[in-house]
């Protein structure tokens, strides 16, 4: 198991890209995990492996196959769960094992209780994943792996052995200490007289304190004992404990033919190792939390589904019915609202879109909802959405309005531009591009003059690209755009009104008119209507 991953299958190399830091924000991934589980810890493993983007088919596919039998069961999830906090302690231990200044006893002790969960965890991996229907190739691998580990004559061996050298140890259960006093009663040395296989408990050793305070003729002649060592207290090197090597080498030296007897039985069994097992801790994690945010979707009755991975050179997508993430995370943290769903094909015929609609009509979330789809199928989860069928792109790129404090340098249409020229420099036309409102920060005519060159520039690169913007004369030049080179071509999208009411509906049409400075006017609160209001408050 010591190469096995649950994210790559056996001699499969990782072909990721990583998301920006600009990616990561429009997409709101932090947004995202912060949902998936409360713990920083495991944000910080999920959203480290959440931007790593795997654009491989063969791998995805991996990945799907093995989210959807932990999606599947929930026996499975909540034994792998017990079984994590053990594999937390094989890390621990780990450094014990190997830390080469500890005395022989307690790396020997170590050494067995290594061994021990070992045990547990695989006797465990092997009974859920041999209780459970699995279809996947990773956990079939995987439980292929125990299964051999659990049923070869060694492993039976090695767990009787456990059981009686920890017994054997266990008896242990006190260590008496000698301590040597000076003339003002001040400890001065320490060792060990005896290991006893009882605890010692609190009233007896106070009550024999205190009869012994109390009564001259109760103190002792002398105790002869050579593990003596002395205490020092002054002038000590930060992590130095003479007391407690002390105890380490006395214990050693009388527990000699226990350690022998540990040696030699352990002896046997010194290529077996769990901490390849620990490796799989974040892989685990990212699965689970995942499925059982899938699983409290599913349980809203909001539809996910698995996603079909087609060959990345098609570069297409098929989707039905899909949604915002952040809008199901809404909804599953009790808010009540209706979450309108979509579809959206990507094409030769439609590979380019440019998205046009009322301000606050739904263009940024549903530019989000794409990303966000392209995201989670590529790792291999289940999609926000009724169906989905898609071809791997290779990263994500998104061009949202700049944060202010980003555009002092520069201004906006320069912070703005600059950003067009780095995306542009390092997108493929395997890549999928968000732009959001690019543009809006200039005036029209500027912001149309280099809208159109980017949207040519965007037919020659051929990239999946969402293009949303409230620049509606853009939309209506198709004709025109669809002339010049490039294999993918542009279609307009529009987010609808029904009933005067907008209905965050997006489909294939033309823009419904020239109202960019009509839509700036009324996100800023600047239309007669909205500045009489304003006065008359």
């Amino acid at each position: 198991m010591e190469n096995f991953s649950l994210l790559y299958p056996q001699g499969k190399e990782p072909c990721v890209n990583i998301l920006s830091d600009e990616t990561c924000n429009d997409l709101s991934l932090d947004y995202i995990v912060d949902h998936i589980t409360e713990s920083e810890y495991e944000q910080n493993i999920i959203k480290r492996m959440m931007t790593k983007l795997e654009s491989d088919p063969e791998v995805i596919r991996y990945r799907c196959d093995i989210f959807e039998d932990i999606l599947k069961f929930p026996s499975l999830r909540d034994k792998i769960k017990e079984l994590l906090e053990q594999l937390d302690y094989l890390k621990e231990l780990e450094r014990s094992v190997k830390d080469n200044t500890a005395a022989p006893v307690w790396q020997l002790i170590n050494r067995l209780q290594e061994l021990d969960v070992y045990v547990n965890c695989i006797t465990g991996i092997n009974e859920s994943l041999t209780e459970n229907d699995i279809r996947s190739e990773g956990l079939k691998n995987m439980k292929e792996y125990v299964n051999s580990v659990y049923n070869e004559s060694g492993f039976e061996h090695l767990n009787e052995d456990i059981k009686e050298l920890m017994h054997d140890i266990g008896q242990i259960r006190s260590v008496s200490l000698g301590v040597n006093l000076d003339a003002h009663m001040r400890p001065v040395e320490v060792g060990i007289v005896s290991l006893n296989d009882t605890k010692f408990t609190r009233p007896a050793l106070l009550s024999k304190f205190l009869d012994f305070a109390s009564k001259k003729s109760e103190i002792h002649g002398g105790t002869s004992f050579d593990g003596m060592t002395k205490i020092h207290t002054v002038g000590k090197v930060a992590g130095d404990d003479p007391l407690m090597s002390t105890l380490s080498r006395v214990v050693t030296e009388m527990l000699g033919s226990t350690v022998k007897q540990l040696k030699n039985k352990l002896a046997r069994y010194v290529n077996i190792s769990g901490y390849s097992l620990t490796k799989l801790i974040p892989e685990f994690i990212f699965y689970i939390r995942w499925a059982e945010f899938a699983s409290k979707l599913i349980h809203l009755g909001i539809p996910i589904a698995k996603p079909e991975i087609l060959a990345t050179e098609k570069k297409e997508l098929t989707a039905k019915g899909i949604y915002n993430l952040k809008l199901a995370m809404l909804l599953a943290s009790g808010k009540k609202m209706e979450i309108i769903r979509n579809d959206i094909d990507f094409n030769k015929e439609h590979g380019i879109y440019i998205m046009t609609g009322p301000n606050r009509g739904g263009k940024t979330t549903f530019t989000q909802a794409v990303g966000m789809l392209f995201l989670l199928a590529q790792h291999g989860i289940y999609v926000p959405a009724e169906a989905a069928t898609l071809s791997p792109v290779d990263n994500i790129y998104t061009h949202f309005p700049a944060d202010e404090n980003q555009t002092v340098n520069l201004g906006r249409l320069g912070e703005e531009s600059k950003r067009l020229s780095e995306i542009f420099s390092i997108a493929t036309d395997k890549s999928l591009l968000l732009f959001n409102e690019s543009l809006a920060t200039t005036s029209f005519a500027e912001g149309l003059y280099i809208a159109k060159d980017v949207v040519r520039a965007l037919r020659y690169l051929g990239a999946r690209t969402i293009f949303n913007t409230h620049m509606h004369e853009l939309a209506m030049e198709l004709e025109v755009m669809n002339s010049l080179e490039g294999d993918l071509k542009v279609a307009s999208l529009i987010t609808g009104i029904h009933d005067g009411q907008r209905s965050y509906k997006v489909f294939l049409a033309p823009p419904e008119g020239v109202s960019y400075a009509k839509d700036i006017a009324e996100k800023y609160g600047v239309t007669f209507d909205q500045l009489k209001k304003s006065i008359d408050q």
